[in-house]
């Protein structure tokens, strides 16, 4: 079995939201802090970063009724989406995964917030549970 290098650690938890609008205040009341907020076109998303310690947290709401998250939340309504994990190389780490067997959802990286790049690992994979690469160029050594 091709090796897969090891993610450099969990980068963030994405949480699937109608409403940043509804969603930031119960978060920010629960002690998170806010850092940004950023639309990314090519996902049609628009992302709220919340910080609670190192730990990051990104609400997820829906640009378009195509999206991906507008579909997550019509299907499973709103809460956890996905985990997202630190790489070194996303395409490293796609080409790596594919080889091994893993279905990967895209066959190139994709532009992410924050300048990222990223790509995701279809639920089947890991049991049910979405993954996303993030090749974060602002991680010190890579490290989330």
């Amino acid at each position: 079995m091709p090796s897969v290098p090891p993610v450099a650690g969990l980068h963030h938890i994405g949480i699937a939201v109608t409403s940043l609008d509804e969603a930031l205040p119960r978060w920010t009341g629960f002690g998170l802090v806010l850092q940004s907020i950023e639309e990314v076109p090519t996902e049609q998303v628009r992302v709220a970063v919340l910080l609670a310690g190192t730990t990051r947290i990104e609400l997820l709401e829906p640009t378009g009724p195509d999206s991906p998250i507008a579909q997550f939340l019509g299907k499973r309504g709103p809460g956890i989406h996905h985990l997202a994990f630190g790489v070194g190389d996303c395409q490293v780490q796609m080409d790596a995964l594919a080889a091994a067997g893993a279905p990967l959802l895209g066959s190139a990286p994709r532009p992410g917030a924050h300048d990222c790049k990223v790509a995701f690992v279809h639920p089947r994979h890991l049991l049910g549970v979405l993954a996303e690469l993030v090749e974060d160029p602002h991680a010190t050594d890579h490290n989330p």
